[in-house]
């Protein structure tokens, strides 16, 4: 799950010499608003559509433009979580990644790695999902697998998030394998844990929009 392994080659870079009317040209057929600036083998920033606009002349160097999202890029050797939180903090739908020399590799668009992100978190097989509330402090992921692994269920994978209401507590999301919870939800609350939510696969709807929608519960969308 290393960035330069979701690095999407139908993005090129712009080079210096290159006109903004092209940037706009590439970024209208690749349906991007952003495309990152090399020049000889190193990252300068990312060049983004709205930019453009105000320029208002297709016909300047992109070396007179001033770029940003300098620092939005990764490590190749970078976990794909690490892009996803450089795309949030630079309010990118792609991020660079560069080799430990500082070479440009090529970039990553948030739609690969969203879906890389739905993988790693088990989205797409069946079961179901389960919010808890908890203090960190009593976060113990070995305890809650044992509790959930005595009602014969296993944890595919988990994800802790922050509580907007209260920062010394956590929402942990559990996918687990098992398609009903009635029993799975009496034992944790037997044992102390507070059921924020959770949501059982249902029949009748598509894969597609079963996986969209445990996406975004995971995600908290």
């Amino acid at each position: 799950m290393q960035a330069y392994e979701f690095i999407n080659n139908l993005i090129p870079p712009l080079k210096l010499s290159d006109k903004t009317g092209m940037a706009l040209a590439w970024m209208e057929e690749i349906r991007t608003d952003t495309l990152p600036v090399v020049d000889k083998g190193v990252f300068l920033g990312m060049l983004r559509e709205e930019m453009i606009f105000d320029l208002n002349n297709a016909d300047i160097l992109i070396s007179d433009v001033m770029l940003d999202g300098q620092t939005c890029w990764v490590y190749g050797d970078k976990h794909i979580y690490d892009v996803l939180k450089v795309s949030s903090e630079q309010d990118s739908n792609i991020v660079g990644v560069l080799g430990r020399e500082q070479e440009y590799l090529g970039v990553v668009t948030m739609e690969d790695a969203i879906s890389a992100f739905a993988e790693s978190l088990s989205i797409q097989s069946q079961g179901s999902v389960l919010v808890l509330s908890l203090y960190m402090t009593d976060y113990s992921l070995s305890e809650i697998s044992r509790i959930v692994e005595s009602e014969n269920t296993k944890v595919l994978s988990s994800f802790i998030s922050s509580d907007p209401l209260d920062s010394a507590k956590i929402k942990l999301t559990l996918k687990l394998d098992q398609p009903e919870l009635r029993h799975i939800k009496a034992t944790l609350e037997r044992f102390g844990y507070k059921i924020l939510d959770h949501y059982q696969e249902e029949s009748g709807i598509s894969g597609e929009e079963d996986r969209i929608g445990n996406l975004l519960r995971f995600l908290d969308i």
